[in-house]
């Protein structure tokens, strides 16, 4: 039987996005079961783990996350904006949709809508705060729109809650985390790790 891991991201992160399809392909071909789990990862996490939001963080930290950013688009094949239009963004709408997703249709749904919103914000210039685009997403993956209205829930929100401190609880200080067995392993550049842990 695949083992679990625990997916730590926020919707808003650009190293989420570069690393969200090979993390999808890699758990499919080692059977794992996925737990999607967004995070508040600003607004919570940072404030208990040191971390710092973006406009912040020291002049030579900014410089080099554009210069890593865009050799692992380039090695990736990845396309992405280094500055798009609609960041920074609150990432809290599309974090709650994509756990009314998870709620409703399962972790297959999830994975798939929170590929769509990472790709909006860094590859296609569309602002994931806006009900609008939400939706619209929803349409193009052919989700019922109902989720929107989940979206707002006291039950979604409970979980975006819990998630958030599972987070926390678990050692979690930064996006994306993959969580296998009380094991982190930080960032999209560890997914090789990962998939190793994760091979039958």
């Amino acid at each position: 039987m695949g083992r679990t891991v625990d997916y730590y991201f926020a919707p808003q992160s650009p190293w989420a996005y570069l690393g969200h399809q090979r993390f999808a392909d890699i758990t499919r071909r080692c059977g794992a079961t996925v737990r999607v789990m967004p995070i508040d990862l600003g607004g919570k996490v940072f404030p208990i783990s040191g971390g710092l939001p973006l406009g912040q963080r020291a002049p030579q930290r900014q410089a080099y996350r554009l210069v890593e950013l865009q050799r692992f688009s380039q090695y990736l094949g990845a396309p992405l904006n280094l500055k798009p239009r609609y960041f920074p963004v609150g990432g809290d709408d599309a974090a709650r949709l994509i756990i009314a997703a998870d709620l409703a249709l399962g972790s297959a749904a999830s994975m798939g809508l929170a590929g769509a919103v990472l790709a909006a914000c860094w590859a296609q210039e569309r602002n994931i705060a806006d009900e609008k685009v939400l939706g619209a997403l929803l349409t193009e993956l052919g989700l019922p729109a109902s989720l929107l209205e989940k979206s707002y829930s006291q039950t979604v929100q409970q979980r975006y809650d819990t998630c958030t401190r599972a987070a926390i609880d678990a050692g979690v200080f930064g996006a994306p985390s993959y969580v296998i067995d009380g094991e982190i392993f930080w960032g999209q550049d560890r997914l090789d790790f990962v998939e190793r842990v994760l091979a039958p």
